[in-house]
Formats: C-alpha cells, structure tokens, sequence
C-alpha cells in the first residue's frame, strides 16, 4: 500500500530526480513554457508555483531559498524581478499544464507547462512591433 507516500519517483533516484526537477524549473523560468511528459508536469507545478511564491515575497531569504533551487543567478534575477510582478495581485496558480497528446516514439503522454499569462506578453510584444512597422 503506499499510504502517505506523496511524489512520483518517475522511475529515477532521490538525487537524479532532484537534480531533474531542479533543471526543469530553471528552464520554465527562462523559457515561460516547456513541454515534457504529464507525470514530470504533475511533479513540477508545485515547485515552480512555490518558487514564484518566493519571488512574491522579495526579502533576501526567499532570494536565497530560491538560489538553492534554481540554476543560475540570472534566472533568479528574472524569477524576482519580471516574474513574480506579474503575479502581484495573484493568491497561486501561476503554472498551467496543458494536454498535448501522445510522444510519436514510445507513446508517452506530452504536456506543456506554462507560466499563467505568458501570452498576455507575447501578444502584447508583437502589437508592438507590428506598431513600429
């Protein structure tokens, strides 16, 4: 029975799916999206929502509880200071999971993990620049 045994162990060990989770919230905080399967997905949204969670905060604790997650300074830097602004006004639910479909080669089911109002930007930047024209 596996009672109480919260997490998936996605077939890996404790330190190589540490360091996994680790490098996945690193690139969805660089990339505001990535895709991967639906039982990484499912691991990774509480991570990166508490990391944003974090980055709300802003004190030089959070800063460094978030540097001893997340690869890079700069990433951090960007989780601080245009990420979590965003989410200012937001209770949770920073990250969306959507449903891709299946993986052409084993069948494994894809998702996309995104960050709640990346297309805001993004439809914002190409206004812009469609203006400029």
């Amino acid at each position: 029975m596996r009672h109480r045994k919260k997490g998936r162990k996605l077939g890996r060990t404790t330190s190589h799916r540490k360091a996994m989770l680790r490098n996945m919230v690193t690139s969805l905080i660089e990339n505001e999206a990535i895709t991967t399967t639906d039982a990484k997905a499912k691991e990774l949204k509480p991570l990166a929502e508490k990391m944003i969670s974090l980055a709300r905060k802003g004190d030089l604790h959070s800063r460094r509880q978030a540097l001893a997650v997340i690869r890079g300074k700069k990433t951090v830097s960007k989780l601080f200071n245009s990420i979590a602004p965003r989410y200012a006004g937001r209770e949770g639910g920073y990250v969306r999971i959507y449903k891709l479909g299946e993986r052409k080669g084993d069948g494994a089911p894809i998702s996309l993990v995104e960050l709640i109002g990346r297309e805001k930007e993004a439809k914002g930047s190409a206004k812009k620049s469609e203006s400029a024209k």
